[in-house]
């Protein structure tokens, strides 16, 4: 992916989207474009307008670590965000890598973890690639793939690209729209993070071709580490769930994480999910 042109497509929809108000500035009145002025944001970092006007314009790389925090400041960045803006600005990039990686494969203890999980639970790849998934997982949500496609990388099923193009999986979630907006923002940040990663900016490419809502949303440039949560499904066996979830991030630099679902004890969801890691016998 290039990395100056994202830098500069996000400090660009970051600016646009503050008022001065926001940032403790005077207004004086209508403006041509929406959000602050260049020369505004270069005055709050204390960098010329003309070096602000090239980081924008995606020519520049490798900006220290003061200018990542003086426009961090400036934007008024959360700490994801500002995260997110250091790893575009090209801080602590990895060495150069191959363009195509080997397949990516779940730990043996990591799929022994989730199989001994009393909870539906998912290994996702960096790629939002399904690397395994408990009898559980797979029936909560994506009962209609093979369970054992994760073990073919060729056939492996994509969490992100299933939300966009699989008609299934957009029925499966009662506020596609707000699920869609966290998976993007999460692509986003994984983006940032193996920008060298061929297979991943393959799928960017892909889902900004197939998917208009993907392609607009991407345009917005949103960045959230999505770590928990609520999510309505509308299970096409069981109905109606509110369930919670939580993103569990294997400490290495894999980017394995392990997506399980709860629901409230005692709660309709609750011995919904029973229902479905222990069915009724001759089901």
């Amino acid at each position: 992916m290039n990395q100056p042109a994202a830098m500069g497509d996000f400090l660009r929809k970051r600016r646009a989207a503050l008022t001065p108000g926001d940032v403790g500035l005077m207004d004086y009145g209508t403006r041509r474009v929406p959000g602050l002025r260049r020369e505004e944001v270069a005055m709050m970092a204390g960098m010329s307008v003309t070096y602000y006007a090239r980081l924008e314009q995606g020519q520049h790389i490798n900006a220290s670590d003061a200018v990542i925090d003086s426009l961090s400041r400036a934007l008024a960045l959360t700490e994801v965000e500002r995260k997110h803006l250091s790893e575009l600005s090209g801080i602590k990039r990895a060495a150069p890598k191959s363009s195509r990686s080997r397949p990516d494969h779940v730990r043996p203890g990591t799929k022994r973890l989730i199989e001994a999980m009393g909870v539906p639970a998912v290994v996702l790849g960096k790629q939002t690639e399904v690397l395994a998934w408990n009898q559980a997982g797979h029936l909560l949500v994506a009962s209609h793939v093979d369970f054992h496609a994760p073990d073919r990388p060729p056939l492996r099923p994509n969490m992100t690209r299933m939300l966009f193009l699989d008609e299934a999986t957009h029925s499966l979630y009662a506020h596609w729209r707000t699920e869609a907006g966290r998976a993007v923002a999460s692509l986003r940040l994984l983006s940032g993070r193996f920008s060298d990663d061929a297979e991943l900016a393959a799928l960017v490419g892909e889902l900004t071709l197939k998917s208009p809502e993907f392609a607009t949303m991407w345009a917005e440039h949103p960045v959230e580490n999505c770590m928990s949560g609520y999510k309505t499904l509308d299970h096409p066996r069981l109905g109606s769930l509110e369930l919670g979830f939580e993103v569990l991030t294997v400490p290495d630099d894999s980017g394995h994480r392990i997506l399980t679902y709860t629901a409230d004890p005692e709660s309709a969801s609750a011995a919904a999910l029973t229902r479905l890691q222990h069915p009724p016998s001759g089901a």
